[in-house]
């Protein structure tokens, strides 16, 4: 299977485009950049509970690509179940940069997948030191290497847990060439 182009995206860029996109990018554009593409997922998700997951099984015929997920809520079952190194969490925390992106990498590898998309944050009512509530981090993992998004994003806890699904799908977007359409 050919490598699809991956354009890394500033993060001004990221931001002012997928933020200003919730909403936007729809379930079926996704599945369609997806089997365009001829790639696989999986998501290891936190903060989103399941929700990126759903999300990519929204539209009929996702088996062709969405391999499965793990929902690693608690912090041993991203030790456990993903094989995130105990000694990154206790060293950085379980809302940062280089868990999200241990996430995506683990899940993409676990799963035999060619990409892992991953999540991680506080959203609330209370933060998780050092991170605040709606600190977040969305991470993507593929062969070419790995992005990661840190985000502070407001709201409800349901609104915040929303805004990091749709952020990750625009990093998945914007990842499968979304953003020249």
């Amino acid at each position: 299977m050919a490598e699809p182009n991956v354009k890394k995206v500033a993060l001004e860029d990221f931001s002012s485009k997928v933020l200003s996109m919730i909403g936007k990018i729809t379930d079926q554009q996704i599945s369609d950049l997806l089997r365009k593409s001829g790639q696989t997922i999986a998501a290891a998700e936190s903060l989103t509970g399941g929700l990126i997951a759903a999300r990519l099984t929204d539209t009929a015929g996702s088996s062709e690509f969405f391999i499965g997920g793990i929902v690693c809520y608690h912090t041993r079952i991203k030790v456990v179940q993903l094989g995130v190194p105990a000694a990154l969490i206790s060293q950085y925390g379980v809302v940062s940069k280089e868990i999200a992106e241990s996430m995506a990498e683990n899940i993409r590898q676990k799963f035999h997948t060619d990409i892992g998309l991953a999540s991680t944050g506080a959203a609330g009512p209370a933060p998780l030191p050092p991170a605040p509530v709606g600190r977040a981090y969305i991470a993507l993992a593929a062969n070419q290497g790995s992005e990661c998004r840190e985000l502070n994003l407001s709201g409800s806890r349901q609104e915040i847990r929303e805004k990091a699904v749709q952020a990750a799908l625009g990093l998945l977007w914007f990842h499968l060439g979304g953003s020249d359409r």
